[in-house]
């Protein structure tokens, strides 16, 4: 059977996955999802809610780790049946897998845990959609791989950076070239590639003045879909405050993606047919 979330991923059209870092409560994860999902509305873009239950990728123990799996899935729900958009979530353990793919309708491999085979073939044993983020210490090749070992074409990849150095990513915009001949839909991640990891000592910072830059970038050299995380309030935010793209700012970003992505649309984008 045909998903929504098939028809998104596998369509044509440019589509957006955003919201906050961490599903701090219910309040927010809806106060931000209600503004995409205008936004997008309005610019019919096929959108995605993003947030996470759980950060269990702290370089610090005092840091926050989110609401936990059980109220963290009740929020997401509650945007689910409340708007109508698609989830997705992030899975740091097998056992966890079943009750995020309850309520999500992708199950994301964080970038560090991005070779956890036992994960992969738990989130792709849901019959769910399994979005994969690249490593920051992986090539572009390496992806071709680690996609294989989920079975069936329900799998998308994500492109966030890589390690430069300390406390600095780069993004390599030939692995979006790259990934794109893999077969699975390409997704680039403009928040955690400009995230400056441990740059304040026990948190990461970022550069988000560059997100829209970056995902204009992107568009052009050819992806299937953005990744942003965003807040009305990034300095309250609990996880990657530094990083986020003010929710404000989101519609700007929107308007020049699409104005980016119908420009080079003409064209073949490399790696793939034209879309």
């Amino acid at each position: 059977m045909t998903t929504m979330v098939d028809k998104i991923l596998r369509g044509k059209e440019l589509f957006l996955v955003a919201g906050p870092c961490s599903a701090e409560s219910e309040g927010l994860c809806l106060e931000i999802a209600q503004e995409l999902v205008r936004l997008c509305k309005h610019r019919r873009v096929p959108f995605i809610f993003k947030a996470s239950y759980s950060k269990a990728n702290r370089l610090s123990g005092d840091s926050y780790r989110g609401p936990g799996i059980s109220a963290g899935l009740r929020f997401l729900s509650t945007v689910k049946e409340r708007l109508g958009v698609p989830i997705l979530t992030d899975v740091h353990e097998t056992s966890e897998v079943n009750e995020a793919a309850e309520v999500a309708d992708i199950l994301q491999i964080p970038a560090f845990l991005s070779r956890q085979t036992a994960l992969a073939l738990a989130a792709a044993a849901t019959g769910r959609w399994v979005n994969i983020k690249k490593g920051q210490y992986l090539a572009p090749e390496d992806m071709r791989p680690i996609l294989g070992k989920v079975k069936g074409d329900r799998v998308s990849v994500t492109e966030r950076g890589v390690s430069f150095g300390y406390h600095t990513l780069v993004v390599d915009f030939r692995s979006l070239i790259i990934m794109r001949q893999f077969g699975a839909p390409v997704i680039f991640d403009a928040t955690h590639s400009l995230q400056l990891p441990g740059v304040s000592g026990k948190t990461s910072g970022g550069q988000p003045e560059y997100v829209i830059p970056f995902c204009r970038a992107a568009v052009a050299v050819g992806v299937d879909g953005l990744f942003v995380e965003t807040s009305p309030r990034p300095q309250e935010a609990r996880s990657d405050s530094g990083a986020m793209l003010p929710l404000d700012q989101m519609g700007d970003l929107l308007t020049q993606a699409l104005a980016v992505r119908q420009s080079v649309s003409p064209f073949t984008l490399p790696g793939a047919s034209a879309s």
